[in-house]
C-alpha cells in the first residue's frame, strides 16, 4: 500500500477561490495537473468531507486536507523502435502507427509498444500524465493502423485530452465490412459497456448499463459481398466502431473478436484504419488537419475485390 503525505491547509481569504487554484498556489512544487488528479482520486477533504471536483469554490474559515500519494517511479524503458512522424513541434508527436503495434505496455505487452518507441524520441514524457501510459492521449486497438496523438508534456496532454472530452476532435477511419449497411448513410446511436457474457468483449446494451456512443457512415464503395465506409466516431468508447458494425449486421472484415467465424474475404487483421484527423492544437485558435494513406496491406484487398468486380462485369 503507497504510503501518503497529508497537509492541512485553512482557507482565510475573504473571496471565494477555486479549490485546485488554491493548492497549487499552497504547494507549487506540484504541477496544477498533478494536483487535479489528486482532487479527482478523492485526495482532498474540505471540513472532513471528500471532494472530488476540481472547480470547488471555497469559502473563508474552510479546512482543507490533501493526501499526496507516494510517486511511483516510471521503470519503462526507451526502445529504439522507427516511428512514422506526420507532425512534430514542442508540444506534440502526431504518428501514422502501423497495425500490430500495442499502444501501450498492458499484461502480456511489456515491451515494443509505441510507448517504448516514443521515450525513446523523446525521452522527457516519462512522466508525463502518469506513469503507466505516459504521453498517451487517446488510443487505436493492437490491430488498427493510422493517426495517434503523443503529449510530450503535461501542459499539452491535459489540452488535448480535454478536446477529446468535449468531442472537439473531428476523427475518420476507413473500413470495409461483411455485407451493406442498411442505408448508404447512417448514424448509430447505441450504448456500449463491458459484455456480460464475455468480459474480454463489449456489446450493445441498455441505456442504463451502457455508455452513450455514437457513429456515423458513409458508403464509399459497394462490392458483392462487401462495403467500404467512412466512419466517424463522435464517442471514444472501447472497440466502438467493431461493436457498432456488428450491431447493424456488418462486422469489419477480419475482426477475429466481432466477426463472423469462416469470413469468405480472408486477411491478417482487422480492416479498420485511422484515416484522418483535425484537433485543435495546444496554443492554437484553429484546427489542424491530418491524413493517413491507406497501408499497402488493406490496399491489396480493395485491390482485389475491384479485379474480381471488374471480371465479373465483363
Amino acid at each position: 500500500m503507497s504510503s501518503l503525505v497529508e497537509y492541512t491547509y485553512p482557507f482565510t481569504q475573504p473571496e471565494a477561490q477555486r479549490l485546485d487554484h488554491f493548492l497549487t498556489e499552497k504547494l507549487p512544487e506540484f504541477s496544477r495537473s498533478r494536483l487535479q488528479q489528486i482532487i479527482k482520486n478523492a485526495g482532498v477533504f474540505v471540513n472532513g468531507r471528500e471532494i472530488t471536483k476540481t472547480g470547488t469554490m471555497l469559502e473563508n474559515g474552510d479546512e482543507v486536507r490533501i493526501e499526496i500519494p507516494e510517486i511511483k517511479v516510471n521503470t519503462l524503458q526507451p526502445e529504439s523502435i522507427p516511428l512514422t512522424i506526420l507532425y512534430e513541434d514542442e508540444n506534440v508527436l502526431v504518428l501514422d502507427k502501423a497495425a500490430g503495434m500495442v499502444v501501450h505496455p498492458s499484461a502480456g505487452h511489456q515491451t515494443g509498444t509505441l510507448v517504448h518507441a516514443v521515450l525513446s524520441h523523446v525521452p522527457q514524457a516519462i512522466n508525463v500524465g502518469g506513469v503507466e501510459r505516459p504521453g498517451v492521449v487517446h488510443r487505436l486497438d493492437k490491430d488498427t493502423s493510422g493517426i495517434i496523438l503523443m503529449a510530450k508534456n503535461d501542459t499539452s496532454h491535459q489540452w488535448l485530452q480535454k478536446q477529446f472530452k468535449d468531442r472537439l476532435v473531428e476523427k475518420s477511419y476507413l473500413t470495409l465490412v461483411t455485407g451493406h449497411p442498411p442505408t448508404p448513410v447512417g448514424r448509430i446511436e447505441a450504448p456500449i459497456g463491458r459484455d456480460p457474457k464475455d468480459r474480454l468483449r463489449m456489446a450493445v446494451l441498455s441505456d442504463d448499463r451502457g455508455k452513450h456512443a455514437i457513429t456515423s457512415y458513409t458508403t464509399l464503395k459497394r462490392y458483392r459481398d462487401n462495403s467500404l465506409l467512412q466512419v466517424d466516431i463522435f464517442t471514444g468508447r472501447t472497440h466502438q466502431i467493431r461493436v457498432h458494425m456488428k450491431f447493424i449486421g456488418c462486422p469489419v472484415v477480419g475482426d477475429v473478436l466481432y466477426g463472423i467465424k469462416r469470413p469468405a474475404l480472408r486477411i491478417e487483421r482487422q480492416f479498420l484504419h485511422a484515416a484522418s484527423l483535425s484537433i485543435c492544437l495546444p496554443g492554437q485558435k484553429t484546427k489542424m488537419h491530418f491524413e493517413s494513406p491507406l497501408p499497402a496491406d488493406l490496399q491489396a484487398v480493395l485491390d482485389k475485390l475491384e479485379k474480381e468486380q471488374s471480371n465479373n462485369a465483363n
